[in-house]
């Protein structure tokens, strides 16, 4: 099994972000002629949270790459014997692949409103169909859904952390954009958000 995850949860994390960031964003570029990175880089709080998430994703990437090419020195460092059990492992791998495919759906049903970031130079269609039926961010949903895999996969204290960190910066990200939403779409969007949960609906 540990040979396994030491390729398996590098592979997952480098087509995650090929797919659904890079690949997502080329083809939603090509659609409306600009990137769809809108994340701002001036000196505000919320560029500040824009790029604590990135660093966040670098440290994510870094950490995996390290566990494939040196496993001896990952692999037992800052474990948590708890989890390490066979159930956790496979629950894990369950919900990564799990995230992965409901994320890639999400971004293809936003279509061309998908942004990476708050879009205040080019209004954008509210997106309530498909998997946002269910869940108002169905695509940080899966983000979140992806790290506890991971989490459970490779019960490490850095791992959690990478949990802990990216779930509060979502969080954060949400709410950010749900004061955006409520300008822009104004009654729509607020009887949305009565109807459908900010995660997940659970009826």
């Amino acid at each position: 099994m540990a040979d396994f995850i030491r390729f398996f949860i590098p592979s997952y994390f480098l087509l995650f972000f090929t797919i659904s960031f890079l690949g997502i964003s080329v083809k939603v570029a090509k659609q409306i002629g600009k990137n769809p990175n809108v994340l701002p880089r001036d000196g505000s709080a919320y560029a500040l949270v824009g790029l604590y998430f990135k660093l966040i994703l670098l440290a994510l990437f870094a950490y995996v790459m390290l566990l494939l090419w040196f496993p001896e020195s990952v692999f037992p460092a800052f474990k948590i014997q708890l989890l390490e059990y066979p159930f956790f492992q496979y629950t894990g791998l369950i919900l990564m692949i799990t995230a992965f495919v409901w994320v890639v759906i999400a971004q293809i049903q936003m279509k061309d409103s998908w942004r990476i970031g708050i879009d205040i130079e080019m209004k954008t269609k509210l997106v309530t169909h498909g998997l946002f039926r269910f869940s108002r961010n169905p695509i940080f949903l899966g983000m979140i859904i992806s790290l506890i895999g991971f989490f459970l996969v490779f019960p490490t204290i850095i791992a959690l952390f990478f949990l802990l960190m990216g779930s509060i910066l979502i969080q954060i990200q949400i709410r950010l954009e749900e004061e955006y939403l409520i300008k822009e779409h104004g009654e729509i969007y607020q009887t949305y958000k009565k109807r459908v949960k900010r995660m997940l609906n659970l009826y």
